[in-house]
């Protein structure tokens, strides 16, 4: 029809069928007892008295024999409906994943970036005390973190050496950028503040909103330093990896004015706890 926008409609499946089959066998139940134990209380009590104190006792397993088998379905239902959710889950973050790796591809400075500070930014994060739920969404924001340079052009994002002016200034609209492609996306909104807020500094002259202190998120305040580090410690076209002796110190220079003092700290003790010796082009053993 004319002036009207057509849309896939969701199929709402076990969601809706599951209640009805469980009502439907409810009925049938009630229905098949009702009549085949008032047939058998009538044989075996024909006596009044009897037959009424049968007929309690009729109600009392009734009750517990319907209970039990609901309970039995429902918690098959349940169950199934949890696997699906977990696959559906896991395909979604499949996707993301992907995401995450079509990035590192179109911006070859930073090949398997994406992953390494994820994985990075969720060992900091448990260093913090951040557990549950919130870690999933920062591992989510941390993969997407640079999902705004999609809208940049690639004599910019590709550039070979320093940018301009005007190409600085370009560069810098990529996290609101991000914040428009995944603000939309009810399930990402939780992971926006990584996307969004990851060029921020701690004393306010970072972009794009010049957030200070803790008006930064904290997912935000933690990502900056992994992300700072992973690039200082990979080769780049127009620089090899820094010692780890020059980005500790870096760090602990820049710590309350680009970082969070607090997260520095806990960071510099995690790379010493792990034991890790940096190489360039973003490899890593343990010592």
């Amino acid at each position: 029809m004319r002036g009207k926008r057509s849309q896939l409609q969701f199929d709402p499946g076990p969601s809706r069928i599951i209640p009805a089959r469980i009502a439907g066998i409810y009925i049938g139940l009630s229905m098949a007892w009702i009549l085949a134990s008032d047939v058998v209380v009538d044989r075996l009590f024909p006596e009044a008295g009897h037959a009424l104190a049968a007929q309690t006792l009729k109600g009392i397993v009734y009750v517990v024999f319907i209970t039990v088998t609901i309970y039995l379905l429902i918690r098959r239902d349940v169950r199934a409906l949890e696997r699906a959710q977990e696959q559906l889950l896991r395909s979604y973050d499949d996707a993301i994943a992907g995401w995450g790796r079509a990035l590192d591809l179109r911006d070859r400075e930073t090949e398997n970036h994406s992953q390494r500070v994820a994985e990075w930014t969720v060992k900091l994060c448990r260093a913090l005390g951040i557990d549950g739920n919130e870690l999933v969404h920062i591992w989510r924001g941390a993969l997407l973190h640079d999902i705004g340079k999609m809208g940049l052009p690639d004599a910019i994002l590709q550039k070979p050496g320093p940018l301009s002016p005007a190409e600085r200034r370009e560069m810098e609209k990529h996290p609101e950028m991000g914040r428009s492609l995944l603000e939309p996306i009810e399930h990402l909104q939780p992971a926006l503040a990584i996307p969004w807020c990851h060029h921020e500094r701690w004393d306010g002259s970072g972009y794009p909103r010049g957030l200070k202190g803790q008006e930064i998120p904290l997912a935000a305040r933690i990502f900056m330093v992994v992300d700072v580090w992973d690039a200082l410690s990979s080769d780049r076209p127009y620089r090899t990896a820094w010692t780890a002796e020059r980005i500790d110190a870096y760090f602990r220079a820049n710590a309350g004015k680009q970082f969070d003092p607090e997260v520095v700290d806990v960071f510099l003790d995690l790379l010493r706890q792990e034991g890790v010796t940096w190489h360039g082009t973003g490899s890593f053993t343990k010592d």
